[in-house]
């Protein structure tokens, strides 16, 4: 006797793989530091700076007692708060896993930070990472919660269209036929919407089926003759 393949689960496992998840992880990261190296070296050039990586994947540039550390903060806040949102909708869309790529995202930078310097000891640099994870969780889940509602459209409309037209068709060229090709579009629309027409119980739209209506005079009449 074959033995019996178990049926796969389904959860979060079938429908994410775990390499999918390092695929998307890789280029929301990815997105997050070019983001973030354009607009440091834009801000870098307009302020007549040299740019430098420190910017990037430092810490001590981000300072709450200078003018300079403000602005790294705030273009920091741009590109994680809301780059890192617009990305996670885009690619992951679904509200139940924002909390967990925000956090990650932040995460991956935190160690390689640790591993390019040091370990973080500036409580401006943390207060920064903060509000970019609470800005990423809140926009990426209004996002994804927007896009998970948005209406989804089948076929059955454009089916119920070319059936009405086909039905139409035929009744300008034969008038015989013209019951004939209005119930068959009719039918056509029924079984595009998942309803199916017949004279079985449940097999109509109400799920009640179809009766025959029958005279009960008549029939009391003949029974009293009886």
């Amino acid at each position: 006797m074959a033995r019996r393949r178990r049926p796969r689960r389904s959860g979060a496992l079938g429908e994410l793989p775990p390499l999918k998840i390092l695929a998307q992880i890789a280029i929301i990261q990815a997105i997050l530091y070019a983001s973030l190296t354009a607009l440091m070296f834009f801000t870098e050039r307009v302020a007549g700076r040299d740019f430098s990586f420190n910017l990037v994947f430092g810490w001590s540039a981000i300072r709450g007692d200078t003018t300079d550390g403000w602005l790294t903060a705030f273009v920091w806040w741009l590109a994680a708060g809301l780059v890192g949102a617009a990305s996670i909708v885009y690619l992951v869309g679904r509200s139940k896993l924002v909390l967990d790529f925000a956090a990650t995202l932040h995460a991956v930078h935190l160690c390689v930070v640790t591993l390019t310097h040091s370990f973080p000891a500036n409580l401006a640099w943390w207060a920064t990472m903060a509000v970019s994870t609470g800005t990423a969780l809140a926009l990426g889940t209004w996002g994804c919660r927007h896009r998970e509602l948005q209406p989804i459209s089948f076929g059955g409309a454009a089916g119920n269209g070319g059936g009405g037209g086909g039905g139409s068709g035929s009744t300008t060229t034969n008038g015989g036929s013209n019951g004939g090709g209005v119930g068959a579009s009719a039918a056509e629309g029924d079984e595009e919407q998942g309803f199916s027409r017949g004279r079985g119980r449940g097999r109509g739209r109400d799920g009640a089926g179809e009766y025959e209506m029958v005279p009960f005079g008549k029939t009391g009449e003949n029974s009293r003759q009886d």
